[in-house]
C-alpha cells in the first residue's frame, strides 16, 4: 500500500483537518480504545476456553434438572396420596401376575 492511497482515502485525516483535537481528547480516546481491546481479548479468551464452557454447560443442565425433578416427584406423590386406589389396583395386578407365573412353572 503506498502512502498516497492511505492519506487520500483516510477519513481520519479529513476529520483532523476540520478540527484539531486536544491532548486530553486524544488521551481519552486512547483509554477508550484500550478498554474496548481489553474487553475483546477477554471475550475471545473465554470463547476459546472449551473446558470451562463445557463445565458451565454441565452445571446449567444439572441446575435445570434439579429444579424440575423435585416438583414432578412431589406432584406424583401428592396425586397418589389423594387417590391411592389406582396404585393399589396396579400393585394387586402385578402380584397376581407374578403369583400366576410362579405357580405355572413345572
Amino acid at each position: 500500500m503506498d502512502e498516497d492511497t492511505r492519506t487520500a482515502g483516510s477519513s481520519v485525516s479529513a476529520a483532523s483537518s476540520e478540527r484539531t483535537r486536544t491532548p486530553e481528547e486524544i488521551q481519552a480516546d486512547i483509554e477508550r480504545t484500550r478498554a474496548e481491546v481489553g474487553d475483546t481479548v477477554e471475550a475471545l479468551a473465554e470463547k476459546t476456553d472449551v473446558k470451562a464452557r463445557v463445565h458451565d454447560r454441565v452445571e446449567e443442565v444439572k441446575a435445570r434438572v434439579a429444579d424440575s425433578t423435585p416438583d414432578s416427584t412431589h406432584a406424583a406423590a401428592e396425586k397418589v396420596k389423594s387417590n391411592p386406589l389406582p396404585l393399589a389396583a396396579g400393585a394387586a395386578l402385578l402380584f397376581a401376575f407374578w403369583l400366576g407365573r410362579r405357580t405355572a412353572r413345572p
